[in-house]
């Protein structure tokens, strides 16, 4: 009976003691967890589509975020957040806690990178941004038709592939002019929404300046009412390059007078096809082009333009320009 008697006290005191035990352990796990990690500055990681909690633990291991790779994946069971842990590439902050980074991994946004596709670039310009722009994978098989993407900046996730931003630049293109032509002006002597990307593209080449954009389209507009060839020395050049970058010099008189189907000195009405992709602004512009008497337009010297109702006042205002050329060329 004593015997017994002691054998009971003796595994009371070790359960005690191995409570306190326990509960030590406990403590300085959660203050691991709580405490400040071995990151000295910030770091986006990447994890990998695809990675289980026993690989995110040693990336985050190998990349210094956190120092224990297995108390990591213990907390991750504990809190019971393994199947929320995200793929994509992260920020995670200096000294950040474990408990910090499973945050992030659960909750937190990839990083989103960006790619701007500029008003008035032609398609293969977009496909030379497009390859040079890092974070983006594959390759493009083939030159997207003049004209059918929207120039816009483009959100994406590292490794999002290049065919797809171009996938969404013709999709955001195609519902954006689906959208706009229910808005459009009455008697414009545009009938369809193709020539309504042509003209676009046009004004987008012709003027860099936003507020004329609406203006410069009056011109346009104006002239294809009254069946006055475009002139339009975008598409002249156009001609020339195929939109396989710029001329690389000044247009010359002996181009106007070269026969090509985008040449809009000699051939009436629009060219057979859009110039270069066009933003939202010039899209609007064509469809609700300014109400002016304009059908002159030429530069001023400071980034816009002189517009002019009749051939007169044009021709001063081309008098002013070559004049204002002249002076910076003898500075």
């Amino acid at each position: 009976m004593v015997l017994v008697i002691r054998l009971l006290v003796t595994l009371l005191v070790l359960l005690s003691l191995g409570a306190v035990a326990v509960a030590g352990v406990s403590d300085w796990a959660m203050t691991w967890f709580a405490s400040e990690g071995p990151l000295k500055q910030d770091k986006a990681v990447v994890i990998a589509r695809g990675s289980n909690v026993d690989r995110i633990a040693e990336r985050l291991q190998a990349e210094g975020v956190i120092d224990n790779a297995n108390f990591f994946k213990i907390a991750v069971r504990i809190k019971q957040v393994g199947g929320n842990l995200k793929a994509g590439e992260f920020l995670f902050p200096a000294k950040v806690s474990a408990e910090e980074a499973i945050n992030i991994l659960s909750k937190g946004k990839a990083i989103s990178r960006k790619v701007t596709i500029p008003e008035g670039r032609t398609s293969w310009e977009v496909v030379e941004i497009l390859n040079a722009t890092q974070g983006l994978t594959g390759e493009i098989d083939r030159l997207p038709p003049e004209g059918s993407l929207l120039a816009e900046t483009y959100h994406f996730q590292l490794n999002a592939t290049r065919q797809s931003i171009l996938d969404r630049m013709a999709k955001d293109l195609s519902d954006t002019i689906d959208s706009l032509w229910e808005t459009r002006a009455e008697n414009l002597p545009i009938k369809t929404k193709q020539e309504a990307l042509i003209l676009a593209s046009i004004v987008e080449k012709e003027t860099g300046v936003g507020s004329e954009r609406d203006v410069v389209a009056s011109v346009y507009t104006n002239r294809l009412r009254i069946g006055m060839r475009l002139q339009a020395d975008p598409t002249v050049i156009y001609g020339i390059t195929g939109g396989h970058g710029p001329l690389g010099r000044r247009l010359l008189t002996k181009d106007l007078k070269k026969p090509n189907p985008y040449n809009s000195y000699l051939n009436a009405g629009l060219p057979p096809g859009p110039i270069a992709n066009s933003g939202i602004e010039a899209i609007k512009a064509v469809l609700n082009p300014a109400e002016t008497e304009y059908i002159f337009f030429v530069a001023n010297g400071t980034g816009g333009h002189t517009f002019s109702k009749t051939l007169k006042e044009h021709n001063r205002a081309v008098k002013k320009w070559r004049a204002f050329r002249k002076s910076q060329k003898s500075n």
